[in-house]
């Protein structure tokens, strides 16, 4: 696992081509605002159903050769992706972040087949403290190579990075599980999927509420800059509240998801959830430094406490066969919001900005207490065998590393 996150680190730090993809599209490729605007919203569609739908390749075919081929397909697309008329951006980019959102659900299953059960909130911590500490390093280095050299270098600095990834992953990871089993006949599925989650009500309420909730976590990136713009403060408040949102997280998550790892899970998800919405509830009276830092303070500690959790949770009530779908479900829900944050969020505070931020409280809130509410629903766990291989879905228990 450690191996995996050192790897996750490399490829998060030159992952930076979607920060400034706006910007290059609107800028050397000439496009008017509306196009990159299409543009960028039909990556997204690409990248959730990658991420809705890569587990169910890791299931079937082995999440290391779903990570493998996932990450191929993406540098790829990346190292030409500059040369490309913008006709053909059209089918490049959301095939590109299809592919990246095949990576993303398999590293996810990859990490919740790899470590035990009750150390899955301190893997997930990891993998998140490895993604988010290269994030943090990349946007600064984006900026130095777009600085030196042009834009289009990103995408091949992007796509030469994403397929070393791919070469130390292959090397990295067993590419054979220690033990093997036969994969039940209908696993791969539609119909037994289904009944896996009817059998796990609790789960579903679970992703319902992170779907919920990710629209209105996702305001931070749309429409809280233009807000903050709006009441006269500059791009340099806001970045400074995304750097007090990313320090926090590298500071605390790990010893949180240590410290709280005996919690109940749908506890804490619940109480991350309630706290995502007291943040927007600051903003109702109105914009100051002190209500925006509040609401930062609130974002970050409500996703300490939700994120790491929920994906451990999927991940320990997953039956083995559908470990990767079960995981591709969360990645999709936890990431929705990148799609539908921007265009619903704009639209009401175009109609009526007054509204936003009340909504965002009592949507975030509802999304809590259901959660706290699906405690008493059954969520699985009884009878569950142990996650499967990275190859074949046969149980195993460690990943190399």
């Amino acid at each position: 696992m450690r191996l995996l996150c050192c790897g996750i680190f490399f490829n998060a730090v030159v992952s930076f081509t979607f920060i400034y993809l706006f910007v290059w599209l609107t800028g050397p490729r000439g496009l008017t605002v509306a196009q990159a605007g299409l543009l960028g919203g039909i990556g997204g569609i690409g990248l959730v159903a990658g991420n809705f739908t890569g587990g169910w390749f890791g299931d079937v075919y082995g999440h290391r050769r779903a990570l493998l081929a996932g990450a191929a397909v993406s540098g790829s697309i990346l190292c030409v992706v500059a040369l490309l008329p913008v006709a053909a951006l059209y089918v490049a980019l959301p095939l590109a972040q299809y592919a990246a959102g095949v990576v993303r659900s398999a590293n996810s299953a990859l990490i919740a087949v790899g470590v035990a059960e009750g150390s899955r909130r301190q893997g997930f911590a990891v993998m998140r403290f490895a993604s988010n500490a290269g994030f943090t390093v990349g946007p600064p280095l984006g900026a130095l190579v777009a600085a030196r050299f042009s834009y289009g270098w990103l995408f091949v600095a992007d796509g030469i990075a994403t397929l070393l990834f791919a070469v130390y992953a292959a090397r990295v990871l067993p590419g054979h599980g220690a033990a093997r089993a036969p994969r039940p006949p209908s696993a791969a599925g539609a119909p037994r999927l289904r009944a896996e989650l009817r059998a796990r009500p609790a789960v579903l309420v679970l992703l319902a509420a992170i779907v919920c909730v990710d629209l209105v976590y996702r305001q931070q990136y749309s429409t809280l800059p233009v807000f903050l713009g709006d009441h006269g403060f500059d791009a340099r408040v806001y970045g400074w509240l995304i750097a007090i949102n990313g320090g926090v997280i590298l500071c605390l998550e790990l010893p949180a998801a240590h410290a709280l790892r005996r919690r109940a899970p749908l506890s804490m998800i619940g109480a991350g959830l309630l706290l995502v919405g007291l943040g927007y509830l600051a903003l109702v009276p109105g914009a100051s430094l002190g209500t925006a830092i509040a609401l930062m303070v609130s974002l970050t500690f409500g996703e300490i406490l939700y994120k790491t959790t929920a994906t451990a949770y999927v991940a320990d009530r997953a039956p083995a066969h559908a470990q990767g779908r079960f995981q591709s479900l969360y990645a999709g829900a936890s990431i929705s919001g990148q799609v539908l944050a921007p265009p619903l969020g704009g639209a009401l505070y175009t109609a009526a900005p007054g509204l936003l931020w009340p909504l965002c409280a009592v949507l975030a809130a509802l999304a809590g207490l259901a959660v706290l509410w699906a405690r008493r629903l059954p969520d699985g766990v009884a009878g569950r065998d142990t996650g499967p291989s990275l190859e074949t879905g046969s149980p195993r228990r460690a990943v190399a590393g």
